[in-house]
Parts: structure tokens; C-alpha cells; sequence
């Protein structure tokens, strides 16, 4: 037994000692006679010794007194019920029920809580105040923190600075719009005003924290606007949907980004459903260096996978995927396989020595322009690499294939999203003569991922501007990369036959306005500091983006942000759209883009490829009415 229990005993020993003392003074009026001061002094060493076996028994003394919370107490108060319980049931078999006086049982429960409590809290106010390592001892400067926002998350954070980051950190106050808290404290710290006052606030801070996670996209511009007027830094602690266990802490808090003010709403999960699908299973992504791969990553080892195996081509993706699994500490089996899905017999490889139960498939190009100008890596990759993890997925006998796709499918007139159509159209055939269950994920742009709008406007703020954007009229559909994969999950839950799902992307959002918002971010006011330029739209590039064909009904699911869409059509026959695919792939490896745009074409009845002339359009009409009547 370690020194500091014993230590720890011989204080509790004490306590009990005294507390059984005083309710014999209380009872008789601080004056006892000797015949019952011989009963204190028969009761006192089965007293003692019951208190410290009880409170050993309960682990009280692995527990460290520094650092007692009010979970502590609910312990401590019910080892002194279950220790004087066993005094009194010892009282009662060795004396009876006559010859002593019952109150002091009573008294001594009360006296005994209270000074075995008072023990604990004096040593955790010796160390928070005393103590050479306390943060009143402390010569560092502190940074002094004004909270926006004094509900569940505000009270959380004060808690935890108020222990654990004490030494970095202490708290003005409190700001919040809720009118009946103003004036009331908080862990002691006052709740100043409504959040609209608080540039006229006459109270010392260094920094503001917005402590309110589920705030919406409004919300949060008002609140962004009102911290931009104190002139002081404001950082805010992060959405709940980007935390994947749901606790948020100071270790958490960054500066507020575009996807804060964006204010998607909480995604709410049917936990129990994915579980069921990914719990001891093994599980393959695609693209698993990618944006929205390596999201599916992480997300998919919260519902313990038996194995993880992340597919990549890029040696760096790999790399850092290696990385990120050296410092977690997880029971799942996780596997870095540096492999194109472009190439069958790599893929077979892979396939024959995990046997996934489970396929996300993420990989692909996406860079519009990029593409427009090397159609046939988009085949290769968006297409035949689709028609090369579908075949190997059936072959191997997969549970379930959940393809990533776009709202770039839609109406296409670009190489990218026409394939990634294409693959929509693929999974769908091959669904119906397959034992595994088929389905795709169309959804829009996601904030942050490589190459998109928002590093891009980061990057030429941080050099000083302009801001370049192709159209003052573009919109585009944008989401968290933390709800996608959420979501994703949710849909190869959900996942029956052969579905394409289709979440819930909100309104538009204009892409002058959102460069003007990244400016304002930054301290910055757009046109004055940094200047935006537009230069034209780029070759496949659309003013906005749709989500659903005009022949596609959208079909209500159990989670609110997933719907299915339904096609009023039948699929393409697999025989028939086969030999298209093949032929794809083929004018792909020959490098031939004047067939692979004509190819889509006869695919994709949708699809309008930018170099169409007057006669391709005559061509394209007879081909499309062919293309519907064989679906």
C-alpha cells in the first residue's frame, strides 16, 4: 500500500473519530457523562475501521483530492450512508435498542458527510490557491477570456479553465442573449449583457470565446460582427458535427471559419444502424487520402470496424494516413494499400486479401477544368476505376458499395460530371443482377477540400489579394466535409437497392458574397483592402448546380437531411450500357477526347459537351431518343 494512502487513511480515521466526539458533545450539550463516554470509546474503533474499509472497498482513495468534482461528493456521500448503516446495524446487535442515545447516530451520519467532504475540498483549495504551482501563485500573465454564450458548452468550458487550464487562462465574465440570466453568475463569473452590448461593455478581457456550437450560419455573422466591433480576437469553439465523439474543449477552440458561418445544422445520426453495418467488419476505402476519404476514415473508426483498409494512390496520402494511425489508439486493424483503382489486377489483390465486407468508394478526379483538358484520366479513374471496384465487389462477394458522387452529374456539361453519371448509371444496372447491394451519394461542394473555392481565396488573401472568381453570378451547394461523411455513413446504413441518395444541401450560396465573408474573416474589407476581380467562366464550368434530373422524384427517408431519388425511368440494360463503358475506357487509353466526349454523349442523354456543333446537336437529339427507348 502506497505512502499517500495511508496518509489518506489516517485523515479519514481522524474524521470519523471527531465526528463521533462531536455528536456525543452536541447531544449532551458539550458536557458527557462517563457512562457514556465509556460507550464512545466501545463504539469508536469498529466506527474507524468500517469508515476506512467502506471508503477503501469504494476506491475513494484512488481518487485524487486535488481534483474533487461534484462526482466525488455523490461517492463520498454514499460511503458515509453505507458506513453508517453498518455502525448502526453494529450498535443495534451489540447494545440493542436501549442504554444509548439514538440521535447521536443521526448526528453522527451528518457531522461525518460534512467533515469527510471538507477534507477534500480543503486540499483542492490548498492547490488552486495555495499550492507554489496554483494560479494565484503564478508569475506567467494570464489571458483573460470574455465568454459569448453561458449555457451547456459555456458552463463546460469555464469548468475545465477554471481546472485544468487555469494557468493559461481566467474568466472575465459572461455575455448572453437570454435576458433572464443577465446579472446571474456562473461558476462565481458574472453574465455581463445581451450579446449586442457588448462593444459598449466596460469590463478588462484579452480575447472572446464564442461558446455556442449549435448557433446558426445568421447567428454567427451577427456575432462575428459584433467582435469585429470590441477590436479584440475572437475564437470560437467548433461545430458539434465536426467533433466526432461530441465533446468539445479549450484543446478544440480555433478562429472562426467560413464553415461557422455557413451554420449548417447538427447532423443527427442513427448511430445504432451504422454500428450494425461497420462493427467488426472489414471496410475498404477508396481515395482514403482524399478530402472526404480521409473524413470516412476517421469517422468509420468511431463505430470499431474490425479492420480499416485505405486505398490510395498517392505515396503522401499514404503517408500521412500511416501518421494519423500511429497516434490513435484504436482496437481496429488498420491497413494503408498504395494502389490504383484504375488497375484490376491491384485491385484484386486487395480485394482477395482483406475481403471487405464493406466498400466506400471515394476515389476520383474533380477539378473541372482539369479534366475538360484530360478527359481520359476522368474515364479512367471516374469511370473505369468505378467499373473495376464494382466487378471485384460483386466478384468478392461485398455486403454493401456506397459510390461518392456529385451534383456535377446533373445535367453535365463537363467531362467530370458526366462520368461520375455514368458511374451513377453503372451502379444502378449492375445492382440488379448482383448479390451485393449497389447505391451512390450525390451531394454538393464541401467546404475546405483540396483545390476548392475557400483555400484558394485564403491563399490570395494571405497574399495580399485580388480575389479572382469567374462570374458574379455563380452559386454553388456547400457542406461540412465532416457532415458528407457523416451522412455518407448514414446512407450505406439506410441502403437498400440499388438507391441514389441525395442529402440535404440547403440554399445556394453565391460565391461573391462567400469571398466577401472569407475578407471580413480576416480582418480585411473586401474592395477596399482586397480587391475582386472576375475573370470569365472556365471550360465545363456551370453559373449554378442542380441536384436532381428532371425525370428523378425525390422520395422522403428516416433522417431528414437524406432523401432518394427515384427515376421514373428503367436503368439501362447492363449488356447494353457494358459495351458502352468498355468502348469509354477504350477511347480513354487511346487518348482520343473528340470520342470519349461523343461516347458520353450516346451515355448521358443529359449531357452537353462544349465543343458541340450544329450537326452533333442534330446527332445528340437521335441519339438520346435511342439511348430512352433501351432504357
Amino acid at each position: 500500500m502506497r505512502q499517500r494512502n495511508i496518509n489518506l487513511m489516517i485523515l479519514d480515521a481522524m474524521a470519523s473519530v471527531l465526528a463521533l466526539y462531536l455528536s456525543f458533545l452536541i447531544r449532551f450539550d458539550f458536557q458527557i457523562p462517563t457512562s457514556f463516554l465509556d460507550i464512545f470509546i466501545s463504539w469508536l474503533p469498529w466506527f474507524v475501521i468500517v469508515q476506512i474499509s467502506v471508503f477503501y472497498i469504494a476506491d475513494l482513495y484512488a481518487r485524487m483530492w486535488r481534483y474533487t468534482s461534484l462526482f466525488d461528493l455523490y461517492a463520498i456521500l454514499s460511503s458515509v450512508t453505507v458506513v453508517t448503516l453498518l455502525s448502526v446495524i453494529y450498535v443495534f446487535v451489540s447494545s440493542g435498542s436501549n442504554g444509548y442515545p439514538r440521535s447521536v447516530l443521526i448526528l453522527y451520519y451528518i457531522i461525518n458527510v460534512i467533515a469527510t467532504v471538507s477534507l477534500r475540498l480543503s486540499v483542492r483549495v490548498y492547490y488552486t490557491h495555495y499550492h507554489q504551482e496554483s494560479p494565484l501563485k503564478s508569475s506567467n500573465q494570464k489571458k483573460v477570456l470574455l465568454l459569448i454564450g453561458a449555457g451547456k458548452t459555456g458552463e463546460k468550458i469555464a469548468r475545465e479553465i477554471m481546472t485544468t487550464s487555469r494557468n493559461q487562462y481566467s474568466i472575465a465574465g459572461f455575455v448572453d442573449d437570454n435576458v433572464q440570466k443577465s446579472g446571474a453568475l456562473l461558476h462565481g463569473k458574472k453574465i455581463f449583457c445581451k450579446i449586442s452590448e457588448l462593444p459598449n461593455l466596460n469590463v478588462k478581457y484579452d480575447e472572446l470565446l464564442i461558446t455556442a456550437p449549435s448557433a446558426s450560419g445568421d447567428q454567427m455573422r451577427r456575432i462575428v460582427d459584433v467582435c469585429k466591433q470590441t477590436g479584440k480576437r475572437y475564437k470560437t469553439v467548433p461545430a458539434i458535427n465536426e467533433i466526432i465523439d461530441g465533446e468539445i474543449s479549450m484543446a478544440a477552440v480555433r478562429d472562426v471559419s467560413y464553415s461557422d458561418l455557413l451554420g449548417r445544422e447538427e447532423v443527427k445520426l442513427d448511430m445504432n444502424s451504422i454500428e450494425n453495418i461497420l462493427k467488426g467488419k472489414r471496410v475498404l476505402i477508396t481515395g482514403a487520402g482524399g478530402s472526404i476519404g480521409s473524413e470516412l476514415v476517421k469517422q468509420c473508426l468511431s463505430f470499431s470496424p474490425a479492420e480499416i483498409i485505405c486505398l490510395d494512390t498517392r505515396e503522401e496520402s499514404i503517408y500521412k494516413l500511416e501518421q494519423f494511425f500511429s497516434k490513435i489508439h484504436s482496437k481496429t486493424v488498420s491497413k494503408t494499400v498504395l494502389a490504383s483503382v484504375n488497375i484490376e489486377k491491384e485491385c484484386d489483390k486487395v480485394f482477395s486479401e482483406n475481403r471487405p465486407h464493406i466498400v466506400f468508394h471515394a476515389a476520383a478526379y474533380k477539378h473541372v477544368p482539369i479534366q475538360e483538358l484530360h478527359p481520359w484520366t476522368a474515364v479512367n479513374t471516374n469511370l473505369g476505376g468505378t467499373y473495376n471496384m464494382v466487378r471485384l465487389s460483386d466478384k468478392y462477394s461485398v455486403d454493401k458499395f456506397v459510390l461518392v458522387s456529385t451534383d456535377k452529374a446533373v445535367n453535365p456539361v463537363n467531362v467530370m460530371g458526366a462520368t461520375k453519371r455514368a458511374a451513377e448509371k453503372l451502379i444502378q444496372s449492375y445492382n440488379e443482377n448482383s448479390d451485393t447491394t449497389f447505391m451512390a451519394v450525390r451531394f454538393g461542394n464541401v467546404l475546405g477540400s483540396s483545390g476548392s473555392a475557400i483555400p484558394t481565396f485564403q491563399e490570395q488573401i494571405n497574399e495580399g489579394g485580388p480575389l479572382t472568381i469567374t462570374h458574379p453570378e455563380m452559386t454553388r451547394y456547400f457542406m461540412s466535409i465532416q457532415e458528407a461523411s457523416q451522412l455518407i455513413l448514414q446512407c450505406g446504413a439506410i441502403g437498400r437497392d440499388g438507391e441514389i441518395f441525395l442529402l440535404e444541401m440547403g440554399k445556394p450560396i453565391r460565391i461573391v458574397q462567400m469571398a466577401k465573408d472569407l475578407i471580413r474573416l480576416s480582418g480585411l474589407e473586401p474592395d477596399v483592402d482586397i480587391p475582386i476581380v472576375f475573370t470569365g467562366l472556365r471550360p465545363g464550368e456551370k453559373l449554378y448546380e442542380e441536384l436532381q434530373l428532371l425525370n428523378e422524384q425525390k422520395v422522403t427517408t428516416s433522417h431528414k437531411k437524406i432523401m432518394i431519388l427515384k427515376d421514373k425511368k428503367n436503368h439501362m440494360p447492363w449488356a447494353i450500357l457494358k459495351t458502352s463503358i468498355e468502348e469509354l475506357i477504350k477511347a480513354a487509353n487511346n487518348l482520343d477526347s473528340e470520342s470519349i466526349q461523343t461516347l458520353l454523349d450516346q451515355v448521358i442523354p443529359t449531357y452537353t459537351p462544349r465543343n458541340i456543333g450544329p450537326q452533333k446537336e442534330e446527332n445528340k437529339s437521335l441519339q438520346s431518343r435511342l439511348i430512352k427507348a433501351e432504357a
